[in-house]
């Protein structure tokens, strides 16, 4: 019993000087944070150092995004129908002529057959029409000519009798029946002409009537053959298949959409950027877009009024001629140029530092051996720099590794 009560107080012991030893280590830890060491050595190599520069600065505004087709075509289906075949698939280059998707529809072959039968009966009725005429105009021209050999027969008649009328040879009586028939004779003939002259128009315009039946008929046939061709989905015109929203087998309804065309060479980019920046962005500014395989140079077209996820969208325009290498739904990253600060004092921006702030940076000496402490004032930022406003000569060096822990006024560098 003896034994194992030593032992448990030896291991009471050895627990006590363990916890000892670390609130000895962390109190040690403190007063080391809060009292650091005035004369701090650091290595070089393992230090950033930026030296003060002096020129032109180009505000920047940094933004992601993607490349999208500037011009869109929606494809629709006219008529209900059934998915037959589908031709090309996403990403495919299209032109005009491209044919997408056939679909099917048997309704609308009956209905184009029915449309040309149609046509062919009233191109057939226009001929026995025609026919019609000419025989009525035949019958018409053989009563005037007989009229006319008999009103000549009658005019001779009664020339030949006037004679014999002076003579006393022919009663008075027949003589006056001979003027009557000449006369009557003579009339019948003119209205038979104005008969015929008027039997002329009819005719004509009962033609009209028949070609502007047929022209009716041949607009529903091209309706008819419009909507069988519609089968056949064409891209409409030069392009990327970007969307293809149908497929083998399906029912189409009226309107519902088969596919989206996009143009491949006149494209907008799409860019965001964060919302506290956005204030900086004007229509025109410069954009350099960067594909990572080339550079492109755009101008600001757009800037969306609505915050989104604490960003806001920039459209921005692109030349007409674009490189090979730029695609559609191609990301992006983007930097607009929203302004150039002239002649200023900059350096590299030191880490998690904001533009218009104060900040203390150790400044190299002559023979960069030794840094100093020292307050300096900053203004706006861009990329990689910011402008520094304090009194610095051009050429002096800071040293813009993140050294906040370090209270020293000066510190030794090796």
């Amino acid at each position: 019993m003896d034994i194992a009560k030593k032992k448990n107080n030896e291991r009471l012991s050895s627990k006590r000087k363990l916890i000892i030893a670390v609130i000895a280590s962390l109190l040690v830890l403190g007063i080391f944070a809060k009292n650091p060491l005035d004369n701090v050595v650091l290595y070089k190599k393992d230090l950033l150092i930026s030296e003060v520069q002096q020129g032109d600065l180009a505000i920047t505004v940094d933004g992601y995004g993607k490349l999208v087709s500037e011009k869109l075509q929606l494809i629709t289906t006219l008529t209900q129908a059934t998915v037959a075949e589908i031709i090309l698939k996403p990403g495919a280059i299209v032109n005009k002529n491209s044919v997408i998707v056939k679909l099917a529809n048997p309704e609308l072959q009956f209905a184009l057959e029915n449309s040309e039968q149609e046509l062919a009966q009233l191109k057939a009725n226009l001929r026995q029409l025609i026919v019609n005429h000419k025989r009525e105009l035949l019958t018409e021209q053989a009563v005037i000519a007989e009229l006319e050999s008999r009103y000549e027969s009658a005019k001779l008649k009664r020339a030949a009798e006037q004679t014999l009328v002076e003579d006393g040879i022919v009663s008075e009586l027949t003589f006056k029946q001979s003027q009557l028939n000449e006369k009557q004779l003579k009339q019948r003939m003119t209205i038979l002409t104005r008969r015929l002259q008027q039997l002329s128009v009819v005719h004509e315009e009962a033609i009209n009537i028949q070609d502007e039946r047929i022209k009716q008929q041949l607009g529903r046939l091209n309706i008819a053959q419009n909507r069988l061709d519609k089968l056949h989905v064409r891209a409409g015109f030069d392009g990327v298949l970007q969307r293809l929203s149908v497929n083998l087998g399906q029912s189409l309804a009226p309107g519902q959409e088969v596919a989206l065309i996009g143009s491949n060479q006149e494209l907008i980019a799409e860019i965001k950027v964060s919302q506290n920046q956005a204030s900086l962005v004007q229509l025109g500014q410069k954009v350099k877009i960067d594909t990572r395989q080339t550079i492109i140079i755009g101008t600001v077209s757009r800037i969306d009024p609505i915050v989104e996820q604490n960003t806001v969208r920039i459209d921005v325009s692109l030349p007409k001629t674009l490189p090979e290498s730029a695609k559609p739904q191609q990301n992006i990253d983007a930097e607009i140029i929203a302004k150039t600060l002239i002649n200023i004092k900059y350096i590299e921006r030191p880490a998690n530092i904001q533009s218009q702030s104060s900040v203390y940076l150790y400044q190299l000496n002559e023979g960069q051996n030794s840094a100093t402490k020292k307050s300096i004032m900053l203004g706006e930022k861009t990329g990689r720099y910011i402008e520094v406003l304090s009194s610095v000569g051009k050429g002096e060096q800071f040293i813009i590794s993140d050294l906040s822990n370090y209270n020293a006024t000066n510190i030794t560098l090796n």
